[in-house]
């Protein structure tokens, strides 16, 4: 290959790499599944619940953006073809919880996070990082990255207003795709992550749905 051609090669694969950046962070997108909450009717919330319900939900979008560049970097850096083409793959469905929570939140007459681009930005470094440790540690970090997740939309079930069911819907497909994801990376190998790690990914993941429930 040329040096010319390499260098286009190289300069395209970036010019990808940041429209679907910016496609993730500000466009809405066509979703592969259909809605969870289509079939189920808009309850009469009162505005204390309305709060309550847009503040998870603007969470649950925030994390999805932050999974959306953790796959993004991890796909990048992947070391086996086929581990990048299965971090691609789950990163569909990450999408779809993307445009799912976007919708929920404009349904609310809520908005995303405004803090989404630094999520995202911040989100991909981390994920690049976690790949070019190996892949072992990758599909670790992926294991990981989603068992917290699980609990996080646990609480999330729990604290969503009882009556609100297009919410709850929507939540709970996402909680059993990311479950899957977990399952996923564990088949494939993932390494245990060290303890001081884990605990600084709940740390980073309180900082991160604090600040984007009010902000």
């Amino acid at each position: 290959m040329s040096t010319e051609l390499r260098r286009y090669t190289l300069a395209d694969r970036f010019l990808q790499e940041i429209d679907r950046a910016l496609n993730n962070i500000f466009c809405e997108q066509q979703s592969s599944r259909p809605y969870p909450a289509e079939d189920k009717d808009e309850a009469e919330l009162t505005e204390e619940e309305k709060r309550l319900a847009s503040g998870l939900m603007r969470v649950n979008h925030a994390g999805e953006m932050a999974a959306q560049a953790l796959y993004q970097g991890q796909s990048l850096t992947a070391r086996d073809p086929a581990l990048a083409e299965r971090l691609m793959q789950a990163s569909i469905e990450e999408a779809d919880h993307l445009n799912w929570c976007r919708r929920r939140l404009s349904e609310l007459g809520a908005r995303p996070s405004l803090l989404d681009p630094f999520w995202y930005a911040g989100s991909l470094a981390i994920g690049m990082t976690a790949g070019m440790a190996g892949d072992r540690w990758n599909l670790g970090f992926l294991a990981e990255t989603e068992k917290q997740v699980v609990r996080h939309l646990e609480s999330h079930l729990r604290r969503l207003p009882a009556a609100d069911m297009r919410s709850r819907a929507i939540v709970e497909q996402m909680k059993i795709d990311e479950q899957g994801h977990a399952d996923l990376a564990e088949e494939l190998g993932a390494a245990r992550l060290p303890s001081p790690v884990r605990r600084l990914m709940r740390l980073t993941a309180k900082i991160m749905t604090t600040l984007a429930e009010r902000i």
